[in-house]
């Protein structure tokens, strides 16, 4: 999948911001389809074919909280969350639901634009990574790349968002190295990341504890530990295929 074809949903109850987002994306190649609640955004959605959504927090009916973790629990497209207030609350709640950005209302065009290409990349690297070689394994963890899948130590399936698959690729591809927030924002997103973009926090936040929820009960080293002041560092060996 490259840019120009990939099919976007905006889903906003002010039709006439979707309408300026909808055309501003469609001229830069974008194909975009519309909806005004949740509802439409279902009817769209079944009809597949979708690599994102630009969600709206606000919206009569069911919210787009509600909708964004229906997607995210049925392994749908990737979501970006729009919110009017800004709120930090619902960036955070947003992203911990599995959102893959977040923005506040109003938004550049050019940046939603720019936050949209970043996530079809993201995404499209993850679906890349498997010719490389296959299945990773790291302190009795398998991810399967295709499916931004982990299988745990325990047995259990592990579910991984995009910006967390960027995120642990990142830890994979340096392990047992100290990465600076600033460092991991480049591995994962590109050097167009912005530096004060503090969603990564919260990803990191997410990603570590799926991880510590499926490691061993037997192993108690902290799968991705903190240095205060420096970074992050993943705790593990790595075996790849290839390697």
């Amino acid at each position: 999948m490259s840019n120009a074809t990939a099919r976007v949903l905006i889903v906003d109850d002010d039709a006439e911001l979707r309408a300026n987002v909808a055309t501003y994306l469609q001229q830069h190649g974008l194909t975009v389809l519309q909806a005004g609640n949740a509802a439409e955004a279902d009817g769209a959605l079944s009809g597949g074919d979708i690599d994102i959504v630009v969600l709206d927090v606000m919206m009569p009916g069911e919210d787009g909280l509600s909708l964004c973790r229906r997607i995210v629990d049925a392994h749908g497209p990737a979501v970006i969350m729009l919110s009017a207030m800004g709120d930090e609350v619902d960036r955070i709640v947003g992203l911990e639901l599995g959102a893959d950005d977040y923005l506040g209302k109003p938004c550049n065009p050019r940046e939603l634009l720019a936050r949209v290409k970043a996530v079809l990349r993201r995404h499209e690297e993850g679906e890349a990574r498997p010719r490389r070689g296959g299945q990773i394994s790291f302190r009795g963890f398998t991810l399967d790349a295709v499916r931004r899948r982990l299988r745990a130590p325990n047995g259990e399936t592990i579910l991984l968002t995009a910006g967390e698959f960027s995120l642990l690729s990142a830890f994979l591809e340096h392990p047992r190295q100290i990465l600076s927030r600033e460092k991991l924002l480049t591995l994962a997103r590109g050097p167009e990341a912005e530096v004060f973009d503090r969603s990564v926090d919260v990803q990191i936040s997410r990603l570590r504890r799926k991880l510590q929820a499926g490691a061993a009960d037997s192993d108690p080293e902290e799968v991705i530990a903190t240095y205060r002041g420096a970074g992050y560092l993943l705790n593990a060996q790595v075996m790849r295929p290839w390697a």
